[in-house]
Formats: structure tokens, C-alpha cells, sequence
């Protein structure tokens, strides 16, 4: 039970004890750490939240995976919907964080249900932890219906009501019900029998692939460098200063060596941001296709 967990651990047990923060509250944090990286304001907000992950984490116990582990990865997903989160769009922290804190869940548990990679679209995570409740669903309502279905039709059902292709159904059936094989196993009973790891294909890159990827960022690099060039002196500071650097400088410091308001900072960015996209937009055709 989560609960037994919770008053057996000190973190969970200390979460649940964090303040609750107002709309009001919880807003001024949020702009404390995207626009000054106030390390402070960033605690304070995930520790108010961290019940929330806590409490998400315990809904997945039942995949099998450590608790420990599955609030560790719950907390990087509320750390990421911190790092992300834009207090101008008017939503409330918590309601933001749902969707990063499952999503870092989820990838957890999808990684560590087998050796081989699970899935990773939409539809296949979906399909892991929708699939045997819907298929439990529809084998009841057949039942009561006095109707027997195949697994073909099965697929179809579960397919139809979950929304993705059939074939992802039957995909993710079969990696569900299978169990991890050694890659060293034998293919066939014979002695010499290759090994199904001698069957992977080689996925590290070619050397043209390297090549034509070291040819493509030398461009980029290039036509990102003239886009500057439209930039005037102090836009080309604040740009750099601000994106370019290791450890980004904050709107109120570059406001104080520049002598102008921080608010006055953002336009410049901004003004900075919106020639360099123009500049590359006259590049249009070429970017995309290098990008593609």
C-alpha cells in the first residue's frame, strides 16, 4: 500500500507536510525562477508540489517497479514542468505538472518492462497501460452478450476503442505476453547455430551520415552568425549573453550593465530574436531542407 510506504519514509512523510500555495503565491515563484533563476523559488514551488508526484508515483506500484524509483522519476518530471512552466498563460502549476509528472512515469515504467525498448509514440504508450483493461472490458461485454470473439476481432475491439492502428495491437500484444530471451541464445539446435545478437542491425552512424552531419551544423552555424550580423551591438550582447553562454545571464543583470529597465531587456530580446528569424526566413527553402 502507498501508505505503509509513506509513514515508513521520511521524504514522502515530509512532502506531505509542505505548505499549500495560492494562485497568487505560487505565480511569483514561478516568475522568481524563469525570470531571475531564484534557486529558492524553485524549491519552494516543487517541494509544495511534491505531494502531488508522490501521490501520481503510488498509482503505478501495480507495473512493478520500486517505489523509491518511481518517486525519483516523478520528481524529474515535476522539476522539468518547473523548468518549463509560463506563469502568463494562466493555468495553475499543479494542473501544468500532471502532464510532465506521468509522462516521466510512464517513460519510466515503458523502460524497465523489458530489455527491449517497449514503444515510445503516443499510441503504444497508450496501448501499455490501456490495452489489458480495455481488453477486459470488451471479453465482459462479449460474455454477457453470449458472443465469442477470436483474437483477430479482439485486436480490432481494442484497436477501435483505444484509437491507434491494429497493428500497434498486435504489436504490443506480443510484446506483452513475451518474456525477455537471452540475445545470446542460439537460433537453432545446431552447435554452430548463430547467435540472435549477431542478427542486430548496427544503428551507430555511418561514416557519410557523420560527415553530411558535420557538414549540416558548420551551415547552421554560418547562417546563424550572419543573422547576428542584422543585430545591433547591445542586441548582439543581450542574444548571446542570454543563449549562448553556459550559464545564462538574468534579465535584472543585464539590466543593471546595460542601465535599462528589465522589462526594457525582454523587448530588446525579443526585437533581437524576431530579425534573426526574418533573416533566416530569406533562407527559407534552405533551412528547411537542411533541417528535413
Amino acid at each position: 500500500m502507498a501508505l505503509d510506504y509513506i509513514d515508513a519514509n521520511p521524504l514522502p512523510k515530509q512532502a506531505m507536510k509542505a505548505e499549500l500555495l495560492d494562485a497568487e503565491t505560487e505565480r511569483s515563484l514561478a516568475y522568481a525562477w524563469r525570470d531571475e533563476r531564484d534557486v529558492q523559488a524553485l524549491h519552494r514551488l516543487i517541494n509544495a508540489y511534491m505531494r502531488l508526484a508522490i501521490s501520481m508515483a503510488a498509482k503505478f506500484k501495480r507495473y512493478g517497479a520500486p517505489m523509491n524509483d518511481l518517486i525519483q522519476e516523478a520528481g524529474l518530471g515535476l522539476m522539468k514542468a518547473a523548468d518549463k512552466f509560463d506563469p502568463d498563460r494562466g493555468v495553475r502549476f499543479s494542473t501544468y505538472a500532471v502532464w510532465w509528472i506521468k509522462a516521466s512515469i510512464q517513460d519510466y515504467v515503458m523502460r524497465n518492462w523489458s530489455m527491449v525498448r517497449t514503444g515510445s509514440t503516443s499510441s503504444q504508450k497508450s496501448l501499455f497501460f490501456n490495452m489489458r483493461r480495455v481488453q477486459a472490458q470488451l471479453e465482459r461485454e462479449a460474455n454477457v452478450a453470449g458472443e465469442r470473439l477470436d483474437k483477430h476481432q479482439l485486436h480490432q475491439k481494442i484497436a477501435s476503442e483505444i484509437g491507434v492502428p491494429l497493428r500497434d495491437v498486435q504489436m504490443m500484444d506480443g510484446r506483452l505476453a513475451g518474456a525477455d530471451f537471452s540475445l545470446n541464445a542460439v537460433q537453432s539446435s545446431e552447435a554452430e547455430g548463430r547467435e540472435w545478437i549477431d542478427a542486430l542491425q548496427d544503428d551507430s552512424a555511418q561514416a557519410a551520415e557523420v560527415v553530411e552531419g558535420s557538414h549540416d551544423r558548420r551551415q547552421l552555424r554560418k547562417w546563424l552568425v550572419e543573422a547576428m550580423q542584422d543585430l545591433t551591438e547591445r542586441e548582439r550582447l543581450i542574444v548571446v549573453a542570454r543563449k549562448l553562454k553556459d550559464t545564462p545571464r538574468t534579465l535584472e543583470d543585464l539590466g543593471r550593465e546595460l542601465q535599462l529597465s528589465k522589462e526594457r531587456v525582454r523587448q530588446l530580446e525579443a526585437g533581437a530574436f524576431l530579425k534573426m528569424r526574418k533573416a533566416l526566413e530569406r533562407r527559407s527553402r534552405e533551412v528547411q531542407k537542411l533541417l528535413s
